[in-house]
């Protein structure tokens, strides 16, 4: 079985795939200086990006976990994903409190999805 690698760097590759299953590294927003609601948007916008690259797409994510910087912030993360996620195709999710690694991320996500 192969394994392919997108956009390998040091520490991680953007995306990995094996055997039919597609791994995106963790990804945040675009602009961390906005509030939770532009940062979950901008977010999922790589997310659709990367997934688009990977031969797959929102329709066929198998799992999500999310990371919030406060549990305060979960009501107005929904409301972004509600709208993003497809009728239907909800994935697997897990949500948490975490540390982030800079103080003004609020949000970030790892997705595991099919290939189309």
């Amino acid at each position: 079985m192969t394994i392919t690698r997108q956009e390998v760097g040091q520490r991680m590759s953007r995306i990995v795939k094996h055997n039919g299953t597609v791994y995106l590294c963790g990804q945040v927003c675009k602009d961390a200086t906005q509030d939770i609601t532009e940062q979950t948007r901008t977010m999922l916008e790589k997310v659709d990006e990367l997934l688009v690259q990977a031969g797959s797409g929102r329709e066929h994510m198998l799992s999500a976990t999310i990371y919030l910087n406060t549990m305060a912030d979960f009501a107005a993360m929904n409301a972004v994903w509600d709208a993003w996620v497809p009728e239907g195709h909800a994935p697997a999710r897990a949500c948490v409190e975490a540390a982030m690694a800079r103080p003004e991320l609020l949000v970030e996500i790892s997705v595991v999805a099919a290939e189309r």
